[in-house]
């Protein structure tokens, strides 16, 4: 019945607000950052202040020049106004692509070229300290918003332009082009459509309507630029949720404002909450009121997942693990309980939306796939990519008769849920699963805050291990907590802070073994 109540008309990002407004005109949108585009606003706007922004960029991105169907690169430094730039881009039949910050500038340009000449929205800051000069030949024009530059136009020259009517897009028409981890390259520009992205909505509004009570604020960290901010967003303005957006993940100011206005619903990323579990011990309980936990990013530990649970004081709270990617979203989920925490085997990533989404494991070598011989993990969804930009035959070699090859290596059990062991690029000779492997001792080595498994230069495993406050690693816990486990070299301390990450606060493993092996110790 949700379902249909739902339907699938497609995503309109550029009247998001408006009709979000129309049902909840007062309802809060709380921030822990200002807004580059308009810092007079304050950190406090209701939904009715959101969507007039929206329209009023907007109509500047039009008076600018930009129409129907043209691209509208965003990349600017850190948040939430990158969000609200896309939605003001759709609001005019603008395709956006948002760039995350924290791509060096060559990547930037290089992905600007692969665009065809957008039209880029950028700042003072970026063009100043990271951007090439060569992005003004690879752009129409480009825009500020802050700050100055010979060269590009402030946005601030637009301000009080006639308003323009949205412009209404075809479902099947491109949305919004959001870009991939980057953790085996440069990433690739995943172009999402108004229909692929209501089919992830579905799944994701059915958890958010069922587990949360009307009117709980609902806490959103995720990377600005992702494709999961189009869809968490969404869901949590148009149920009337008051919406705490954070740009800084910092457990002290989280702490605060959390105890100020307690979350009933938290989503972010899996290191963050990793970063997260000092809140459970803060005497504020800035978790207490915390029903449902969230992270469809990456592989989480079970000891966090532990750790959060017990922070709350509701009297089921569910924390929640989907499966997915950015080109396909969710595609399968599980939930822990206070009963299934840091015991439960983290390698299970759950069972598929029923009707929506469906898996299958392919052997690699004809013979059944197993947890000893995992076979290629392939999906299928209607939230898919339809392309990615500039390189289509590279996504054509992804799928198979209609499924998806998701690059990851697993099973499934004979319950019919499934199993993540590794990326098929991290797979070490001899190990099952570096993630088990990294679950283990997370749960046995409190003091750890990250662990990463990669190989050598001559493939054998080496631990990569960041601890609390950079304190070293007691050689005696670690033999004791390594009983049991596959052979590996001695601990390789690093400072957390040191570790390549992408976007998501994915750790990029491919880099990191580089590296390893260039530089050897960085603690």
């Amino acid at each position: 019945m949700l379902l249909q109540r739902i339907g699938n008309r497609g995503i309109r990002l550029g009247t998001l607000f408006d009709r979000a407004a129309a049902r909840h005109p007062a309802s809060p949108v709380i921030l822990d950052h200002d807004l580059d585009i308009a810092p007079e606003r304050g950190r406090r706007l209701t939904l009715t202040e959101v969507a007039d922004l929206v329209d009023d960029f907007a109509s500047r991105l039009w008076a600018a020049g930009i129409r129907p169907g043209e691209y509208v690169v965003v990349h600017k430094t850190d948040g939430f106004d990158i969000s609200l730039l896309a939605c003001a881009a759709a609001r005019i039949g603008a395709i956006p692509a948002l760039l995350s910050p924290k791509l060096d500038g060559g990547t930037v340009a290089e992905l600007v070229r692969r665009v065809n000449r957008p039209y880029l929205v950028t700042d003072q800051a970026k063009l100043d300290g990271e951007l090439p000069e060569k992005v003004f030949e690879l752009s129409e024009r480009v825009l500020l918003t802050s700050g100055d530059h010979p060269r590009a136009t402030p946005l601030a020259e637009f301000a009080g332009v006639r308003r323009v009517s949205p412009v209404r897009m075809a479902p099947d028409h491109p949305t919004l082009i959001t870009h991939t981890s980057g953790t085996t390259g440069t990433p690739k520009l995943a172009v999402h459509t108004g229909f692929t992205f209501q089919s992830r909505y579905r799944p994701q509004a059915t958890v958010v309507l069922s587990a949360v009570r009307r009117r709980e604020p609902v806490a959103i960290h995720v990377s600005f630029v992702h494709s999961r901010m189009f869809t968490a967003m969404p869901i949590s303005v148009l149920q009337g949720h008051p919406l705490l957006i954070l740009r800084d993940d910092d457990p002290e100011s989280v702490g605060t404002l959390f105890a100020q206005c307690p979350p009933g619903l938290i989503e972010a990323h899996p290191n963050t909450f990793l970063r997260w579990e000092v809140l459970a011990d803060d005497p504020r309980e800035p978790l207490a009121n915390v029903k449902y936990f969230s992270s469809t990013f990456d592989a989480i530990h079970p000891r966090t997942v532990h750790r959060l649970l017990g922070a709350s004081r509701r009297r089921m709270p569910l924390f929640a693990q989907a499966y997915g990617q950015s080109e396909v979203g969710p595609i399968a989920a599980r939930t822990y309980t206070r009963r299934r925490g840091a015991e439960a085997d983290g390698r299970c990533v759950g069972a598929p939306f029923p009707g929506m989404t469906d898996v299958r494991v392919v052997s690699r070598d004809g013979k059944p796939p197993t947890k000893e011989n995992p076979g290629y993990i392939e999906v299928r969804s209607d939230g898919r990519i339809v392309t990615y930009l500039g390189e289509h035959e590279r996504w054509k070699k992804q799928v198979n008769d209609g499924w998806w090859r998701m690059g990851d290596l697993g099973y499934r059990t004979r319950w019919g849920c499934l199993h993540l062991l590794d990326r098929e690029v991290d797979r070490i000779p001899g190990v099952d699963s570096t993630l088990e492997i990294e679950d283990k001792l997370f749960a046995r080595l409190p003091e750890l805050v990250e662990v990463i498994i990669v190989p050598d230069a001559d493939r054998r495993p080496v631990p990569v291990v960041c601890t609390r406050d950079d304190k070293p690693l007691d050689p005696v816990a670690w033999q004791a907590a390594t009983v049991g486990l596959p052979a590996m070299a001695e601990p390789v301390h690093w400072r957390l802070e040191d570790l390549p990450q992408t976007a998501t606060t994915k750790i990029k493993r491919l880099e990191l073994a580089r590296l390893l092996t260039a530089g050897g110790d960085r603690a």
